[in-house]
């Protein structure tokens, strides 16, 4: 057997051990999670992939649920912080204080704050400053944070989930393209069906307790990432992100008129991002490559927080769900 033959078997049988714990994590998180079929996919799929998640719906929708289920389920240290106007870079990353010994010297110590985490749910991460929004830069993109001159490196995997409303925007402050960024997925959350929501009612208001269980840790997160890095992807699927990203730019729209109705399109970590991403769906259901329609799927939860309509779009009722269902008409 080659070496070529050996590898591509040993990443199947990861594949085949690794299906009934996703299958598990999926029926764990139902037990709490009704519905939003969608969500849970498009969630589990970015934590895959290794990245962070911004989840926008207006309150009551099960948003703060969510990441303390993936928490317990995915067997991760969670912390959640509610950001304010008032929050400070040291309240999220931590600080340096001075302390005295038994000798008399003085010397710094480093605290850590709630980031040091494994999930940290950044609950209305727009109602915080530019400033302290700026703080998890660092931390969302190289897995660490400097502090008096030091790093300090996060503990492993490390995911953020933030929330925002979509709503109600007085005293927020919109997150900058660079943070924007960051996150692989925005996800939209919508109400529940009713059958949905009456199953959500009646669980919600008896006084049945559900005790989750974890189903896998840490480590084999990271494991599962790695395996997704390593499944093949067919250059047809290669091509299509490339299409894809690269005619949502207005420099080089794939569609003419799309060139005065984008303001700026989407840079080269939105194709590494959507790479990963279609990957992780392929993983998540029990396939070993992705196809295109794991593109089409994922094209809108991956870019449409990766660009922007002109103003004069936007006069005209153009959104930016409808530019994308444009650009992945021509993928076939």
């Amino acid at each position: 057997m080659t070496d070529v033959s050996a590898e591509a078997a040993a990443t199947l049988a990861e594949i085949d051990a690794l299906l009934p714990r996703l299958a598990a994590i999926r029926a764990e998180i139902g037990r709490v999670i009704f519905g939003q079929r969608a969500v849970v996919e498009q969630t589990l799929i970015t934590l895959l992939a290794g990245g962070h998640v911004l989840l926008v719906g207006v309150p009551g929708l099960g948003k703060t649920l969510l990441v303390e289920t993936l928490g317990v389920v995915l067997g991760l240290a969670a912390r959640r912080v509610q950001f304010t106007p008032d929050l400070m870079p040291a309240d999220i990353l931590g600080s340096e204080v001075l302390d005295e010994g038994a000798d008399g010297r003085r010397h710094f110590r480093f605290l850590p704050g709630p980031v040091f985490c494994q999930l940290l749910m950044a609950d209305e991460i727009n109602r915080a400053s530019p400033r302290t929004q700026s703080a998890l830069l660092q931390a969302m993109q190289e897995g660490k944070v400097a502090i008096g001159g030091a790093e300090h490196p996060l503990p492993r995997p490390f995911h953020v989930l933030a929330t925002q409303n979509p709503i109600e925007q007085e005293g927020t402050y919109p997150l900058p393209e660079a943070q924007l960024d960051r996150f692989l997925m925005e996800i939209d959350i919508d109400y529940p069906e009713r059958e949905e929501e009456r199953a959500m009612l009646l669980a919600t208001t008896s006084d049945h307790r559900l005790d989750l269980q974890p189903v896998i840790s840490g480590e084999a997160l990271i494991a599962a990432q790695r395996l997704v890095r390593r499944l093949p992807v067919g250059e047809s699927v290669v091509a299509a992100i490339l299409d894809l990203v690269r005619g949502a730019r207005p420099e080089s729209a794939a569609i003419p008129d799309l060139a005065s109705q984008i303001a700026w399109g989407p840079g080269p970590r939105a194709a590494q991002a959507l790479m990963l991403a279609v990957r992780a769906r392929a993983l998540l259901d029990g396939r070993i490559a992705p196809s295109l329609d794991d593109v089409i799927a994922l094209a809108a939860p991956v870019l449409r927080h990766r660009m922007a309509l002109s103003f004069a779009a936007r006069a005209e009722g153009v959104t930016l769900v409808a530019v994308i269902g444009r650009l992945l008409e021509r993928l076939g």
